[in-house]
C-alpha cells in the first residue's frame, strides 16, 4: 500500500462540491469565498440554483464556481446574504445585481431606500405620464450628434407644454421662433402636478446618464406689438470637447 502523493494533491484546488461547507466563487475574475448555507439562504435565487449545476458546467479551470458577470458589486450582495446588511453606496448598481440574481428580499429593501424610492415611485411614475418621453430623448441625442460636425457645441430647442391650454397656443408659439423652429422637440402636455422645471431636470439627468454633457437655458422669444410672449422654449446645448 503506497502513501498518498501529498505534493501532487497540493496543486489541486478544492472541488466545487455543493456539499462542501466552503464555496469558492469566481465572479467575472474576482474571487470570493462563502458557505453553502449563505448561497442557499434564498432558494429561488440564481446563487442557490448555481449549487445544483453539473460539475462540468459550473467551474473555472481551478474548480471554482464561475459567474460570467462583473463582480464589482457582488461583495455587497454577499454581505446582505450573510448579515442582512444593506449597502450605503452604489444603491442602483447593487439593485441591478440583486435583480439579476433574483434575491427578492434584497430587491424589496433596496427599493424602499430613499435613493430608489424617489426614482422608481416618484420620477419614473411622473415620466410615464409624459407622452413619448423616451422617444424624445433619443431624438434629442440623434439631432445633437448630427449637428456636431466640426463644432464644439450643438444645440436643440425644446418646447415644454405643461397643460392642454399651453397646447392650444402651440402653433402661434412655434411661428414666433422663426428660423429656430426647424429643430424643436416638444414635450407634453402631461397630467401630473410636477412643473416644467421638473421635466427639464429629468431631461438633463437622463441625457447625462448616457455620458453626454448638456446644459439647458430658457430661450427668450421677443414680444412684438399686439403679440404675447411665450416661455415654453428652452435651448439644450451639448458640449462635445
Amino acid at each position: 500500500m503506497s502513501l498518498p502523493d501529498y505534493k501532487s494533491s497540493e496543486k489541486q484546488s478544492l472541488p466545487a462540491d455543493p456539499h462542501y461547507p466552503v464555496v469558492q466563487l469566481n465572479v467575472g475574475g474576482q474571487l470570493f469565498s462563502t458557505s453553502v448555507n449563505t448561497l442557499r439562504k434564498h432558494p429561488d435565487s440564481k446563487l442557490a440554483e448555481l449549487l445544483g449545476r453539473q460539475p462540468k458546467t459550473r467551474g473555472d479551470a481551478q474548480g471554482r464556481f464561475f459567474i460570467d458577470r462583473d463582480g464589482s458589486h457582488f461583495g455587497a450582495v454577499l454581505e446582505f446574504l450573510r448579515s442582512d446588511r444593506l449597502p450605503t453606496e452604489n444603491i442602483q448598481e447593487v439593485h441591478r445585481e440583486a435583480v439579476y440574481y433574483n434575491i427578492k428580499p434584497l430587491i424589496k429593501r433596496l427599493e424602499e431606500t430613499p435613493q430608489l424610492f424617489g426614482e422608481l415611485v416618484g420620477r419614473l411614475q411622473f415620466l410615464s405620464r409624459v407622452p413619448h418621453y423616451k422617444e424624445n430623448i433619443e431624438v434629442l441625442i440623434r439631432i445633437a450628434r448630427a449637428e456636431a460636425i466640426a463644432a464644439r457645441h450643438s444645440s436643440i430647442m425644446i418646447c415644454v407644454l405643461r397643460t392642454e391650454e399651453d397646447l392650444g397656443f402651440y402653433d402661434h408659439a412655434i411661428s414666433s421662433l422663426e428660423a429656430d423652429k426647424k429643430s424643436v422637440v416638444t414635450f407634453g402636455p402631461w397630467k401630473a402636478a410636477l412643473s416644467a422645471k421638473d421635466l427639464l431636470d429629468c431631461v438633463k439627468m437622463d441625457i447625462e446618464s448616457q455620458g453626454y454633457r448638456v446644459s439647458i437655458q430658457p430661450h427668450a422669444v421677443e414680444k412684438s406689438f399686439l403679440s404675447r410672449s411665450y416661455d415654453y422654449f428652452h435651448k439644450l446645448t451639448f458640449t462635445w470637447w
